[in-house]
């Protein structure tokens, strides 16, 4: 067993009320080839990103390593539908990173959950209400 291979990975995503109209929605990638981290504004109720940030710190492809302009192209998206096409597109311009769009799909995803959370621990609920 002296080449046995070990790889693991852990995404999580995080979604923080600044403000009455302002998300702050993480996303923080770690595996053992990578480490990277993804910030976005959201402003309330247009769902407009308003500003990104982002980081890898550690990498293995060289086109991971300035993302700072691909993050800039993704300011004035709204997240609803289309969204991931949108951002492919606009992150796919400026790099080859994929890891970015992802990172900045999975915020908005995480913003989407964050809004339709209390109505999903609603729905047994009402079907339970329903049977009676």
């Amino acid at each position: 067993m002296a080449n046995l291979l070990c790889y693991s990975r852990n995404r999580a995503a995080s979604v923080e009320q600044i403000d009455e109209t302002t998300l702050a929605a993480t996303c923080r990638l770690q595996d053992s080839l990578t480490d990277a981290e993804v910030t976005l504004r959201i402003r309330l109720p247009e769902l407009e990103i308003i500003d990104a940030k982002g980081t890898f710190t550690r990498f293995s492809r060289d086109e991971c390593s300035g993302i700072e302009r691909a993050l800039e192209k993704v300011v004035g998206v709204r997240i609803g539908a289309g969204m991931k096409k949108i951002i492919r597109g606009l992150v796919g311009e400026i790099t080859d990173c994929n890891e970015v769009a992802g990172l900045v799909e999975e915020c908005c995803h995480a913003v989407i959950l964050a809004f339709t959370k209390d109505m999903l621990g609603l729905v047994p609920e009402e079907l339970a209400k329903e049977k009676e």
